[in-house]
């Protein structure tokens, strides 16, 4: 009775001590309800906002400010809640607020009108984990120290407190080998691996399940698991997008990904690498290609388009994908306005976007710039002419031509001509001319050049092309007769220095031509520099011919990132109303000032901006990446939504957990993700048994205390690889370019490019899901079924349903039924005869674990309804099968029997076509199996 009774004293005690308003759970969810749509980011009614405290407290069109902190009824945004007068009454022509909502704010006001940093927003302390001590709150708890294994279990077993909860006991082994199998790689466990460990758990079970957590982490695959999640946020495509889709080769950025989650890359390496590899430091191929990460954005080949209009689309996507990807933090509305409801300003947008607008791209149909893999005898040749440069010239010449070399940077490209005459933009394209055709390029700066390197094509002899200067009867600065091509060539003209910036016009003209609507002569780039140094010096002539030769050659590609050089930056303006039509003032690059400062002495491009959100004081960085771990692991973020930790995010459920598990990936793992996802996969929370019983269901359905394991559906491309490694068909390849699985013929005709699609061969058709060509406008029908993204944009998080469509792909898909088939055909081989036995191993090899009798007396009971059917029809037998499956495996037995081959079709003899129509029959058992609820489902 006394310990009651002194419950009762501590749970008063709120009752006689009010605690001070809290802004973040008190305050601003009102605002953001019922105030912030007149009085926000983008309306600002009476000239009052709620945006930040500076906006809120400001004089309003009154000439008077609406909040006076510590006096509310001089304050007009609380008298005005209790006006009588709908015209006076806030909110205006809407509900009144309830009583307790406006107490809540007058409180508010009369404590100072406090104006609290969200907590996503503040930077990382270090954390206060939490003590397990016993106490009136433990006292009628059980308290079990034994279950806790990390300090992630105290902070899940302390919000357990005040629940009937109580966390659950560990799973089974073969559950566990399951679950942080495909948590880890993103496949069931290698037969060899899963044997050791079961062995091995039998006797110690921490030591075995910490050594198939380190073995998991280990595996070529994992790479692969978790590069699949990133190629969602990185909107990765084999196409670029819009109405033509036409195909994009950017499989390298893939490969870059595995093999940097493969080596635990750290994160903030990792972020930095994607962000700004080109600007590293003498960056390697490797580093380039990382920068893909932003030419995944979409390229507009439709003849017409604005070529500017689609540049900035392209901009203003790496600016939206920074934020939701990496920072978790709606940004994009910030374009038009400022935000509605998180202290970012309309200005701060183009501000942000600035660091990224210097770059060489400018939506050209070849997607400059590229990065040009030499391979064989030209890698020789590179690093030969790399060396004799680094001996003989500045490190600055030196970086010059060995970058233009690697990607044809920096160029004019033939689409930035206006003033067109007799000229076109061929298809917006491509500069052709016709005769007497005119067109010019404006402000280029030819100080210290003499040079000009250009790609061409022309099919026409006796042409000339002049160039003059700023006017089009103006000095010449060359005149030439180009050379008739095969395709397009690199050919090189040298003209006087000139000093400053001039505009140039083109002048073409040819007496073949007689049509006006004919073309002599077509442009693709232009690169002004100076002549081929060291002249004199040993080993020049050869060296400068390495260089044309290597110049010349015909490479691989792949799209990347390139900062603009000094004579082609871009000053970044304000677009007006986010129209990029109205350019306003110029800005600068410059982060938002509601996060952490910029770094000192970091460059203000994207290097530095990468430093800035790696640096340990910015907020959102290393939270984004935690929580997104975790909702790979549990189903769920710690904050749901994983594109928003904003004020208009789902709150945390743990928040001081998502606080720890980002402070450690800094400051203890130092950015490895395979320390915090061993740290995660360690813990007793993660490794609890999924079962539940209906008290903790009703209290808890969703499992946001954590009182149970996970129970979530397999990625799409989960269950399709799922299903092939299972069958024995997954192939162990890794890296490459994107390979193409059966699908029906005809998917592909609603692009109009006249692409289609091609099977791969061989292995290759059963390779993992992540390696599946992947278009934009048709994408692979199986993985869209199971909430794959078509990635346009960005996509931070795939939300789960549950439809018919998915149990009819299962069923139907014929990759799926494929791997049901061979799945048979592999059991029937090893197991011959014995049918319930066969049934049981297949059950096994699927989902993990033993079959109960039920389960075997149901499939049992499948399997005959089947077999008598196929039995009744064996050519539905053979189309059930597959032709090239039955001459494989059902031939030869039928034969053994005394048949002919081509005799098979017309068997009608029962004993004769019982393993023909066997096998039919346990691929039915076997496609039914693969459509179990427990083996689409992580539990």
């Amino acid at each position: 009775m006394a310990l009651l009774a002194i419950g009762a004293i501590a749970a008063a005690v709120p009752l006689w001590r009010p605690q001070k308003v809290d802004y973040n759970s008190s305050v601003k969810p009102i605002i953001n309800k019922r105030c912030i749509a007149c009085h926000g980011g983008v309306r600002r009614k009476g000239g009052f906002s709620l945006l930040t405290r500076e906006d809120a407290l400001a004089p309003t069109e009154s000439g008077k400010p609406a909040i006076v902190p510590g006096k509310p009824e001089s304050s007009a945004f609380i008298t005005r809640l209790h006006a009588s007068d709908p015209e006076e009454r806030m909110p205006y022509r809407e509900t009144p607020l309830p009583k307790a909502e406006i107490e809540i704010l007058t409180r508010w006001v009369a404590e100072g009108a406090n104006w609290d940093r969200h907590w996503a927003y503040q930077p990382l302390q270090a954390p206060s984990i939490p003590t397990l001590k016993s106490g009136f709150l433990n006292f009628f708890r059980k308290e079990n120290s034994d279950w806790v294994k990390g300090d992630i279990d105290k902070y899940i077993l302390r919000d357990l407190d005040g629940t009937i909860l109580q966390p659950s006991p560990e799973a089974d082994p073969m559950v566990l080998l399951q679950r942080v199998s495909f948590d880890l790689t993103g496949l069931p466990p290698d037969k060899t691996l899963a044997e050791h460990y079961l062995a091995a758990a039998v006797r110690d079970k921490a030591g075995a399940y910490a050594m198939l957590v380190d073995s998991l982490l280990a595996s070529p695959h994992y790479g692969e698991r978790w590069t699949a999640l990133w190629l969602d946020l990185a909107r990765y495509a084999d196409s670029k997008g819009y109405e033509r889709d036409d195909e994009r080769q950017v499989w390298r950025y893939r490969d870059w990904l595995i093999r940097a989650f493969n080596a635990d890359m750290p994160y903030d390496q990792f972020l930095t690498e994607q962000l700004a590899g080109d600007l590293l430091p003498h960056p390697s191929d490797a580093q380039y290609v990382a920068t893909a990460f932003h030419r995944n954005t979409m390229t507009n080949d439709e003849g017409g388009t604005e070529n500017e209009e689609f540049r900035t689309a392209a901009v203003i996507d790496r600016v939206n994908t920074t934020w939701e990807a990496l920072m978790g933090t709606t940004f994009a509305c910030v374009q038009c306005h400022s935000h509605p409801y998180d202290p970012f300003q309309h200005e701060e947008y183009y501000k942000f976007m600035a660091f990224f607008n210097n770059t060489r791209d400018e939506d050209t149909y070849e997607e400059y710039p590229l990065l040009r893999h030499f391979s064989g005898a030209d890698s020789l040749k590179f690093l030969t002419l790399q060396g004799w440069l680094a001996q003989t010239q500045t490190p600055e010449k030196t970086q010059e031509i060995t970058r233009f070399l690697r990607t044809w940077q920096p160029a004019f490209y033939s689409i930035a001509a206006d003033s067109l005459q007799n000229s076109a933009l061929y298809d917006t394209k491509w500069l052709m001319m016709r005769q007497n055709g005119l067109a010019r390029f404006k402000n280029v700066a030819l100080d210290g050049k003499s040079r000009l390197v250009y790609r061409y094509w022309s099919s026409l002899p006796n042409g000339r092309w002049s160039v003059r200067l700023d006017r089009p009867d103006g000095p010449l600065l060359f005149q030439i007769s180009p050379k008739v091509t095969q395709g397009r060539q690199i050919e090189v003209v040298d003209f006087p220095p000139v000093e400053g910036r001039h505009d140039l016009w083109f002048h073409y003209e040819n007496p073949r031509l007689r049509n006006n609507e004919d073309t002599g002569i077509g442009y693709d780039w232009f690169w002004f520099t100076t002549p081929f140094p060291g002249q004199g010096l040993a080993g020049q002539s050869e060296q400068e011919r390495n260089f044309w030769e290597l110049l010349r050659t015909s490479t691989p590609t792949t799209p990347i990132m390139v900062e603009a050089t000094a004579d082609l930056a871009r000053t970044t303006h304000i677009f007006e109303r986010g129209n990029w039509l109205v350019p306003g003032r110029a800005v600068a690059p410059t982060p938002p000032a509601h996060l952490n400062p910029f770094p000192e002495g970091a460059p203000h491009n994207r290097l530095g901006l990468a430093q800035w959100m790696c640096d340990p004081q910015h907020p959102l960085t290393a939270r984004t990446i935690a929580n997104r771990v975790w909702e790979q692991l549990f189903g769920t973020g710690l904050v749901e939504t994983l594109e928003d930790l904003g004020t208009q995010g789902i709150q945390p459920t743990h928040q001081a957990l998502l606080d720890y598990l980002a402070w450690q990936l800094m400051h203890t793992h130092h950015w490895s993700l395979k320390s915090l996802l061993r740290e995660i996969v360690m813990s007793a929370t993660y490794r609890q048994s999924s079962k539940i019983s209906p008290e903790a269901l009703a209290q808890d359905p969703t499992n946001r205390f954590y009182a149970r394991g996970p129970r979530v559906r397999l990625s799409a491309e989960q269950i399709r690889d799922r299903c092939l490694s299972v069958s024995g068909l997954l192939s162990p390849k890794l890296y490459g370019p994107s390979v193409m699985p059966y699908q029906p013929d005809g998917i592909w005709k609603a692009p109009w490019n006249g692409a289609v699609w091609k099977k791969s061969n061989g292995d290759d058709q059963y390779r993992r899901s992540l390696y599946t060509y992947w278009k934009r406008g048709s994408p692979y029908p199986t993985a869209l079924t199971f909430d794959g993204a078509t990635r346009e944009v960005c996509t931070a998080r795939r939300v789960r349903t549950n439809t018919p469509l998915q149990a009819l792909t299962m069923l139907n898909d014929s990759s799926l039924n494929a791997a049901a088939r061979q799945m048979a055909k592999r059991i029937t081989a090893d197991l011959p005869g014995d049918v319930p036995e066969q049934i049981a191993v297949a059950y096994r090899q699927a989902v993990g674990w033993h079959i109960t009798q039920g389960k075997l007396q149901t499939l049992e009971q499948l399997y005959q309804q089947a077999l008598d059917k196929f039995l009744g029809d064996i050519p539905m037998a053979g189309a059930f099968l597959d032709e090239n499956l039955l001459l494989e495996s059902a031939q030869p037995r039928l034969v053994g029997r005394g048949m002919a081959a081509s005799s098979t079709a017309k068997i009608v003899n029962n004993e004769t076509a019982r393993p023909y129509a066997h096998l039919a029959a346990l691929s039915v058992v076997t496609n039914a199996i693969l459509n179990l609820d427990e083996f689409v489902t992580k539990n």
